[in-house]
């Protein structure tokens, strides 16, 4: 059957329309990797009481240093964010966003510039809002211009927050601003974090929707220095995967906010289950520590290889926890080498206990959805070492696990 001229150019029109919006920008093919100003930096901007700390020209020069001399860029750390507080209290007489003066004084093209010689990638934050969530000018109304003037700064990743916003439809909002982004014609990685602001105040949100729009978004409230913020975040993606996770792939992908390693609020061991449930997640890995004083043992973690494979593995599939029973946690992901419907995983055994012994933990690889009849080959990606034998679905499996810690295991099927 076919359709009446008016009905045909209007369904091509809206055809366009429908894919000139959606965001479909080719980037992030794995999750992002790189350094975030929040968490560590958060909004300080008085660079005589704290010269090494403020927000500041000199602060993201030498971070920008430190990620590519410490061997994080090297790792696939490649992008270095500013987020808030970096701009001027007021747009300038022409209406456009301007950097704090005082703060940064050479212009942000030219701490772009610097950034990119190092061949790092760029990133700004900016708020869906009348203003951002620290006071400063948002981009609420001046969405387009200022979309075309980061682009010709020679930004690489935006990061769009949503606090005073007072409209009725984040998400057609956030549509338009992506429409924006891909008008630039750079290639711009969208960061956004609507869905967190509609989830709290009630208003469903369509995931599929939302990958269509943001390159990552944030899904919760900010992760705070402290193992309670760490658990309450994965106990809320545990109770949401079914949703979550189908929307998670190349291009798009949840994300469960900052890496808190090297700062002051986890252990060695809890570090060590932060980092390998963020693999596990496929979660964007966003440093935000003092690389000039972080200690050798974090350092470590964040540049385990065999985890940043997991976490960049090329088929996207975010994980999920498969078991929970006496405060262990066991979360897995389907990882490469696969074959057909056969794959191999990655699974985090999580001791959330309290007690001062390492738990004996014992389970059936069936037990865990390791069904390949072949077997599977053991690795601890924290150690390095093989596990001797080859496991099968009926093997058990006996490990130890130290407290608030994780064995972070590899099963290649063969």
């Amino acid at each position: 059957m076919s359709l009446p001229v008016k009905l045909l150019s209007s369904f091509i029109f809206l055809t366009f329309l429908s894919k000139s919006i959606a965001l479909n920008n080719g980037l992030a093919l794995t999750p992002p990797m790189g350094f975030l100003t929040w968490q560590r930096y958060r909004c300080a901007t008085d660079c005589k009481l704290y010269p090494d700390e403020c927000i500041s020209d000199a602060l993201i020069r030498k971070i920008a240093n430190l990620m590519v001399e410490g061997g994080y860029l090297r790792a696939g750390y490649e992008y270095l964010i500013i987020d808030d507080c970096w701009l001027d209290k007021n747009r300038n007489a022409k209406g456009l966003l301007q950097e704090d003066k005082t703060r940064f004084p050479f212009g942000m093209t030219a701490l772009i510039n610097y950034v990119h010689s190092k061949g790092l990638k760029f990133g700004i934050y900016e708020d869906y809002g009348t203003n951002t969530c620290a006071g400063y000018p948002g981009l609420l109304g001046h969405e387009e211009k200022d979309m075309k003037m980061f682009a010709e700064w020679g930004i690489d990743y935006i990061k769009v927050d949503g606090c005073n916003f007072h409209g009725l439809d984040f998400a057609k909002g956030h549509e338009s601003l992506s429409y924006h982004i891909n008008q630039t014609g750079r290639p711009i990685v969208f960061s956004c974090e609507y869905p967190f602001y509609d989830d709290q105040n009630g208003i469903p949100v369509d995931f599929q929707r939302v990958a269509g729009i943001c390159n990552l978004w944030r899904n919760y409230q900010d992760i705070q220095d402290s193992f309670a913020s760490l658990q309450d975040i994965l106990n809320y993606f545990a109770q949401k995967q079914d949703v979550f996770a189908p929307a998670a792939g190349p291009g798009h992908w949840n994300d469960p906010d900052m890496l808190l390693i090297g700062n002051f609020g986890l252990s060695y061991e809890q570090s060590k289950m932060q980092m390998a449930l963020w693999a596990i997640l496929a979660a964007p890995l966003l440093i935000s520590a003092d690389l000039a004083n972080i200690r050798p043992e974090y350092k470590e973690i964040l540049l385990n290889e065999e985890i940043l494979k997991i976490n960049q593995d090329a088929m996207g599939i975010q994980g999920l926890r498969i078991y929970k029973q006496d405060d262990i946690e066991v979360w897995a992901r389907k990882v490469m080498p696969a074959f057909l419907n056969n794959y191999s995983y990655a699974i985090a055994f999580c001791n959330m206990r309290n007690d001062g012994l390492p738990y004996r933990f014992t389970i059936s690889l069936e037990r865990i959805q390791l069904l390949h009849e072949n077997g599977y080959k053991l690795k601890d990606l924290y150690t390095n070492e093989e596990m001797n034998g080859i496991y099968h679905p009926k093997s058990n499996l006996t490990i130890r696990i130290n407290p608030s810690g994780v064995v972070f295991l590899k099963a290649t099927m063969l």
